[in-house]
């Protein structure tokens, strides 16, 4: 055999690939460093919407109610000024909805609701706290659930019809003990 074919018998390499080829890495002359203090944004609060306000001052009253003095006169108070405020032709209702639809998207709207609505059921459970002290009521649950209950029945006054408001009342009244039920 000759030399030559020697080496044409040998197994040859296989050509490397593009992707196993080392690259060359590019490495920018000027390095940016992070900033160490960072400025803070401002932040844009958006206004309160007048649901958030109207809830508010409601809020407000019916705390002023609970820091007057306590017992079923406080309750009844509570109860009629929230049944005023949710009545059929109050504005209170018809802002809350209005708020309500576009927070569907927007979650910061949505808590901010919340919180005012929040706001209203912590005075009615603060009245409900000093009222049901040494009483046993006609509902036996905590202050809390109580007060929850009061605040979606005043809430659902807004639907009905302002002929039927003024038995919706009384029925709870009834039901914080206020108002006999022959009446």
């Amino acid at each position: 055999m000759t030399m030559s074919r020697a080496r044409a018998r040998r197994p040859q390499r296989k050509p490397v690939r593009a992707s196993r080829r080392l690259k060359k890495v590019r490495v920018p002359r000027k390095v940016r460093l992070a900033p160490t203090a960072r400025v803070a944004k401002k932040v844009r609060v958006p206004s309160p919407t007048p649901a958030e306000l109207g809830l508010l001052a409601l809020a407000q009253k019916i705390a002023e109610l609970a820091r007057d003095g306590g017992g079923s006169q406080a309750l009844s108070a509570a109860l009629q000024t929230l049944a005023a405020a949710y009545g059929p032709t109050a504005p209170l209702p018809r802002d809350v909805f209005r708020a309500w639809v576009p927070s569907r998207t927007d979650k910061n709207a949505t808590l901010a609701l919340a919180w005012a609505r929040e706001q209203v059921r912590l005075g009615l459970q603060e009245v409900v706290e000093r009222t049901m002290k040494g009483a046993r009521g006609r509902v036996d649950v905590d202050a809390g659930t109580f007060a929850w209950l009061l605040l979606a029945a005043c809430e659902a006054i807004a639907q009905e019809p302002p002929s039927a408001v003024a038995d919706r009342v009384r029925a709870l009244l009834q039901l914080i003990g206020h108002v006999s039920a022959a009446r």
